[in-house]
């Protein structure tokens, strides 16, 4: 009888492993208006992106695990019009090629902080991490020549503690592929970290927000009304130097 029981369970556990980044993974491919320009480098699509002349702070944006980076013009709305904003499409999301993984993430997450850096040797270079795009936000805190700031918005401490509580019922911790671990990634950053969280953040909740802060050195953290993916309608959230 046990024998009979447990099948089914080891069948969803093998399921949640094979499928496992199909469910946390949503690309879209569309080609619709954006306030965003291509960002292409050497025929490739990198991003889109809004470039200042003389920008006063660069920002380079790692967003959510669903749709493109076209769609991030709403993080206009919380920056300086004197700012360039520069948001990295994910291998596999948009035009871009290929398959989104932790590794493949980070990857190209360095090679666009390094290719702004190599541009701009004196300007001033922060990066915003949005959801998911937190754990890419952060692995650059390990860069030779580190962001002036990190800024993450609707985040968690670590990817794994967050599907842990959502899949309470499956050995999560052992079957996840895709470990950010965003207190370990800025265990040594010593630049300035602000953390938004939304308080009725159902997704991602609020207190993974600001337990990352208690983990975090210096860390401020600032609570915002609304949703996981209300926050760029809040007043509060202002994305600056």
């Amino acid at each position: 009888m046990f024998t009979i029981a447990i099948i089914p369970y080891v069948v969803v556990v093998a399921v949640v492993f094979f499928f496992q980044r199909h469910l946390l993974y949503f690309p879209s491919h569309h080609d619709g208006a954006s306030r965003l320009s291509p960002w292409i480098e050497s025929e490739q699509a990198i991003g889109f992106c809004r470039e200042v002349p003389d920008a006063t702070t660069i920002w380079l944006m790692t967003h959510g695990n669903g749709g493109q980076a076209a769609d991030r013009d709403y993080v206009l709305g919380r920056m300086s019009e004197t700012d360039s904003l520069y948001v990295l499409e994910y291998p596999g999301y948009g035009a871009r090629e290929g398959k989104p993984t932790r590794a493949s993430i980070n990857q190209t997450a360095a090679d666009a902080y390094r290719l702004l850096r190599s541009r701009n040797p004196n300007a001033t270079i922060c990066v915003l991490g949005e959801s998911l795009g937190s754990g890419p936000a952060c692995s650059l805190a390990k860069e030779a020549t580190p962001p002036d700031k990190i800024v993450l918005v609707v985040p968690f401490e670590s990817l794994a503690s967050v599907a842990a509580k959502r899949f309470f019922f499956l050995p999560v911790r052992l079957l996840l592929l895709d470990r950010w671990d965003n207190v370990a990634a800025l265990k040594d950053y010593q630049g300035p970290v602000e953390i938004f969280g939304a308080t009725n953040d159902e997704i991602i909740p609020v207190k993974h927000a600001k337990t990352l802060t208690e983990q975090v050195t210096g860390a401020r953290f600032t609570p915002i009304p609304g949703g996981h993916n209300d926050w760029s309608l809040q007043a509060g959230v202002k994305i600056q130097r």
